[in-house]
């Protein structure tokens, strides 16, 4: 048996040199997410004012100075795409965009509670279910293009997708970008060679 115990932690221990692939699958998941809220905000760029400066009771968000923080929100998560996907300055970029998950998680996702999709019995999914009754009833033809491929779902806008990309760009912010394929590696490595 301990013979079997030091074969097995000796395999293992030559996975280390793999130890890049799960840093690069991080960073090559979080770029298309913060590319989307980049994309959706230079296109929406109106719209997202003035949703973040609406009043609450309209459905806003009541921030103050909503114009400068759709802005620095774009340039955060454009910032964020280019620098994950090259895995340049990628501890420096994993620190700013925790502290703005953090304010989006504070300010957009925590009074909709954990789940992103809403559970049977949440409000949302009454009005869904409304809503794809009257459509069954009046529009036959598109209740059936809706539902052909997929069950339709409420979003409840939870904080789960939110902590979930906090946890990832810590393992980002402590154990960096990875080696081999990433930009901060390869400065790293060519400036202790030279010194």
């Amino acid at each position: 048996m301990k013979k079997f115990i030091n074969q097995s932690l000796h395999q293992v221990r030559k996975l280390a040199c793999l130890d890049f692939i799960p840093l690069l699958a991080i960073r090559l998941y979080l770029v298309p997410v913060f590319y989307v809220g980049a994309k959706s905000k230079l296109f929406k760029f109106d719209a997202t004012v003035a949703w973040m400066g609406g009043p609450v009771a309209d459905g806003g968000l009541g921030l103050p100075f909503p114009t400068l923080m759709v802005i620095i929100a774009f340039i955060t998560e454009a910032a964020a795409v280019i620098l994950l996907s090259l895995g340049l300055a990628t501890r420096l970029m994993a620190l700013q965009l925790l502290v703005f998950l953090i304010i989006a998680a504070l300010t957009v996702h925590w009074v909709h509670g954990w789940p992103v999709i809403a559970g049977n019995t949440d409000e949302s999914t009454l009005r869904l279910s409304g809503l794809m009754e009257w459509l069954q009833d009046y529009f036959p033809g598109r209740y059936n293009y809706v539902t052909e491929y997929m069950d339709p779902v409420m979003l409840n806008n939870g904080v789960e997708f939110t902590v979930t990309y906090m946890i990832m760009l810590s393992i980002l912010l402590f154990f960096g970008a990875g080696r081999f394929v990433s930009c901060d590696y390869w400065i790293k490595r060519i400036y202790y060679n030279h010194k």
